[in-house]
């Protein structure tokens, strides 16, 4: 018997029969189950019962086996000298404390239980698909406000773990995530190398020149080392190799780039085009991210096209159908989502201004719903979301709880469990 599951059931008192009474024929009325004790020792304290007419306050343990309280050596541990009760499933074995014990197998809800077990084996990727239909408006929303929470504290771990290397410098901090999501999940780890392997002197220096912003991240992404022989990708040689030398660079081996089963226009290549474009356009970025009030303006800020080479490739010396590659309203979502909000979030967070962090929510709602495999099998359990805010909490609900069958961690799922109580 899973224990988290009898927690559960004596906590929200899903019993099937009452009176309750111990293995010995005591009475037990729940005042108070008691607090879930996350600690070392008992399970529930501060509990209040009845038994056989005594009123009683302490503690509650909670065994699947009588057994366990030898097991455990809980028979010497003096922490668990002063329960009121003691409750096991089933009891495998004779036990001498002289606590009550409660025998739960004969009283706990059927209904429960069978729906706790139905939601474990469940193949679904959503387990409480079926059910879901049945949660309020209310239990859902809120417990989506707790995700969004949630997704933006363990991304911003990240953040400020890098915040403490760099010495909390804001500006550079951004820049190396803002790296990281410019190559989306495929190219992130090499986009965030690509960064930190150049000075930030460098592009301080040089920002005012598009080329050389250019030679400075294609060389050392690796790509001016293949031999393509057009005028371009010689002027980038050129300034590469000068400023290679200059700042004591050495390039990156450019088989870490994926280019494989991607759309042309988010090849890496084009991608650093993008890059190299932003930067030149864009000074104290981060400190402008601050000032903007609203979406629109925010995606002013990307507003950007790569130098005029790109509008027919999409890879160095592969010439193709102009198409400008202006950075796209998704992709400006996409750094929204998955930089801006979480830095305003933190920002606000550390700089104690609650007009940040609300900002970061209220962009999130702002920006249309997100469309990838774990949107569609929310859509397809009934759930529809608005905006990004929902599909971000509705990623974490999934990953965190779903994925990892925590039902009984989840508001969700505790209401589903409960409103089966009655079913016998």
């Amino acid at each position: 018997m899973n224990e988290a599951l009898l927690y559960h059931l004596w906590k929200y008192r899903l019993f099937k029969s009452m009176p309750l009474t111990t293995i010995d024929g005591k009475t037990i009325e729940v005042i108070k189950p008691g607090e879930l004790n996350p600690d070392s020792g008992p399970d529930f304290f501060n509990a209040r019962l009845i038994i056989d007419g005594t009123e009683w306050a302490g503690n509650v343990e909670i065994d699947p086996t009588s057994a366990d309280w030898y097991n455990h050596k809980h028979h010497i541990n003096k922490d668990y000298s002063k329960l009121i009760l003691h409750i096991v499933y089933e009891l495998n074995k004779p036990l001498d404390h002289g606590f009550p014990v409660l025998e739960f197998k004969n009283f706990m809800d059927e209904g429960a239980v069978r729906t706790f077990h139905h939601l474990q084996e469940s193949p679904l990727p959503i387990p409480c698909s079926k059910q879901i239909k049945q949660i309020s408006d209310i239990t859902l929303n809120t417990w989506l406000e707790r995700m969004i929470i949630e997704r933006l504290e363990q991304k911003t771990a990240a953040i400020h773990d890098m915040l403490q290397v760099n010495k909390f410098d804001w500006e550079e901090t951004f820049y190396f995530f803002l790296a990281r999501n410019f190559g989306f999940k495929t190219n992130a780890l090499p986009f965030e190398m690509l960064a930190r392997s150049i000075p930030m002197t460098a592009l301080a220096r040089h920002k005012n020149n598009l080329l050389q912003i250019e030679a400075l991240l294609f060389g050392q992404a690796g790509f001016l080392s293949d031999k393509h022989t057009d005028e371009y990708v010689e002027s980038l040689r050129r300034e590469y190799r000068f400023l290679a030398g200059k700042f004591q660079m050495k390039p990156m081996n450019n088989s870490l780039w994926k280019f494989a089963r991607m759309h042309p226009r988010n090849f890496p290549s084009v991608r650093i085009a993008q890059f190299a474009s932003l930067i030149h356009n864009s000074t104290h970025l981060f400190s402008k991210i601050l000032e903007e009030k609203d979406v629109k303006s925010l995606i002013q800020l990307f507003s950007f096209t790569p130098s005029s080479y790109w509008d027919k490739h999409f890879h160095f010396g592969k010439e193709s159908a102009e198409n400008k590659k202006t950075f796209g309203r998704d992709s400006a979502d996409n750094i929204i989502i998955n930089t801006i909000a979480p830095f305003l979030f933190l920002y606000g967070k550390i700089k104690d201004n609650e007009k940040l962090t609300e900002r970061a929510l209220s962009l999130l709602e702002h920006i249309k719903p997100e469309n990838n495999v774990i949107i569609r099998q929310w859509k397809s359990a009934g759930i529809t979301a608005k905006h990004a805010y929902h599909t971000q909490a509705l990623i974490q609900l999934k990953n965190l709880y779903c994925s990892k069958k925590k039902c009984l961690s989840c508001a969700i799922g505790v209401k589903i469990l409960n409103n089966k109580s009655n079913d016998h």
